[in-house]
């Protein structure tokens, strides 16, 4: 085995050269942009903002307290995924994991799964820039194509940047989060003294029920307390997306770690925080969980219109920046593929540009994708496959930990990299156990059905072309770049 150096003494373009891989991407990013790329695919103003709602309709204000018990078990999952982007860091996160320390066929469902989920999100995401945030700041009424339309300008002003440079998504994405994180710390503190001041609004709102007081089967499998874990669940991931940029990152073994955990627990407490100053804000709990956007309606009667509008540009800015390093995380599992030959189209996919160090063709797909999707699919149906989304991050956290579990006692130990130490073993079985509760959350709803089974069809399609690679090019999936016992001890 080759002795690997520590991560202060070595070369910053080795963790490629390690990998049996040329360095063509360009290493840009330092300790605070690694960060700020986890922070901006969780964005909890974002997060928030869109399924609040949710928490008021089929819980109750009392429903907010379970972002916490959401923020424990996925920092429990981003401690384990810490310890694999510690010690493997490459474009392509779990895909390189997988491949690399079980064999190429898993990584390949890794890859596979991480890519849908990823494409999947990048519409989800615009599409709720368009309808939830750019048309009320412009004073648009809800309507179904407008949205579209604007989601699809939206898709293409992101592929141009990412396209462009890492370090221009970088600047984009490091202004957003700080943007996000002034907005969440100024609005909670306002809100706070303007309850103080007026004495308009209830601590007691904290334990309240609101509309859902009397409704049935509240407490029940799928029913209204569990459907608000959802809140916490949709948000709280993402945080890999670190991992899948660690070949632009500089001193990846430990600036990405600490950004994946980082990350979790900057938005779980902030959340916590900005969630308790809204509800205590409230005053008439029927007429805001009525209300077609909760959050702006709280903003609104608490801090005037203009500060409405204010969250309202500070939210647009925020799902630009998240969706922009969607992209770019699902462009780089695309490019890290097809480097291997495990994707179609490979050799087109996993050319990168001498000019920019960018993978051109990796990003122009994740952009037909979303337009394809936005154009061909009705809303029910576009809907459905958004919530279908929210599925595929619990399966992949779940595999990733059984993963680790299966390994670790070959992973290679790097002095002064991220390390849990005597704890990992305690830590890896509570977050295997929190992501099959995670996963149960999601897909115990009646309403979970019809997205189950497009995960279920996600999984056929993916299977199909495994099955090809198997049948005219299975040499893909049998050998690994490089030197494959170099990560391990």
């Amino acid at each position: 085995m080759v002795e690997a150096a520590t991560p202060g003494s070595e070369g910053k373009e080795d963790a490629a050269a390690l990998g049996g891989y040329q360095q063509e991407l360009k290493r840009t990013l330092g300790s605070f942009q690694v960060f700020a790329i986890s922070f901006a695919f969780i964005s909890v103003a974002v997060g928030i903002f869109s399924t609040y709602d949710d928490v008021l309709q089929n819980a109750g204000p009392v429903g907010i307290w379970l972002w916490g018990v959401a923020t424990v078990g996925q920092v429990l999952v981003a401690l384990v995924v810490a310890q694999l982007a510690g010690r493997i860091p490459l474009s392509g996160s779990s895909y390189q994991w997988a491949s690399r320390l079980a064999n190429p066929k898993v990584g390949w469902g890794f890859g596979w799964l991480s890519f849908c989920y990823l494409a999947i999100a990048v519409v989800a995401v615009d599409n709720a820039l368009a309808s939830q945030a750019f048309m009320p700041l412009a004073g648009m009424g809800p309507d179904e194509d407008t949205a579209r339309v604007i989601t699809l300008v939206i898709l293409l002003v992101q592929a141009v940047v990412v396209v462009a440079s890492t370090r221009l998504v970088s600047l984009i994405n490091s202004a957003a989060v700080g943007l996000e994180l002034a907005l969440v710390v100024v609005v909670a503190l306002l809100l706070a003294i303007v309850v103080a001041v007026t004495g308009r609004g209830a601590a007691g709102n904290l334990v309240s029920r609101g509309v859902t007081e009397h409704a049935p089967h509240y407490f029940d499998v799928g029913g209204g307390l569990m459907i608000a874990m959802i809140m916490g669940l949709a948000t709280l991931v993402g945080f890999d997306s670190a991992a899948n940029l660690a070949e632009e990152a500089k001193d990846p073994f430990r600036s990405v770690p600490r950004a994946i955990v980082g990350s979790v627990l900057a938005a779980g407490v902030l959340g916590i925080v900005f969630l308790i100053c809204l509800t205590v804000a409230i005053e008439d709990i029927p007429r805001i969980t009525a209300s077609e956007s909760p959050v702006a309606a709280i903003m609104r009667e608490r801090l005037g219109p203009p500060m409405e509008r204010v969250l309202l540009a500070a939210v647009a800015i925020a799902f630009f920046g998240a969706g922009t390093v969607v992209m770019t995380a699902c462009s780089r599992m695309v490019f890290a593929m097809s480097r291997d030959g495990r994707f179609p189209a490979h050799r087109l996919m996993r050319r990168v540009s001498p000019r920019t160090q960018t993978p051109v063709p990796a990003t122009v797909l994740i952009l037909v994708v979303g337009l394809v999707l936005m154009i061909a699919l009705p809303g029910a149906a576009l809907l459905k496959l958004i919530t279908a989304s929210t599925i595929l991050p619990a399966i992949i956290y779940g595999a990733t930990i059984v993963l680790y579990l299966a390994v670790r006692r070959r992973l290679d130990r790097r002095k002064g990299a991220f390390d849990l130490g005597r704890f990992e073993m305690p830590v890896a079985v509570c977050a295997l156990l929190w992501t099959l509760v995670s996963l149960f959350v999601l897909v115990s709803p009646a309403e979970a059905l019809v997205p189950v089974l497009i995960v279920v069809g996600l999984l056929v399609v993916g299977g199909l072309f495994f099955v090809g690679l198997l049948l005219f090019d299975r040499p893909a999936l049998e050998t690994e770049p490089g030197d494959v016992s170099v990560f391990e001890h």
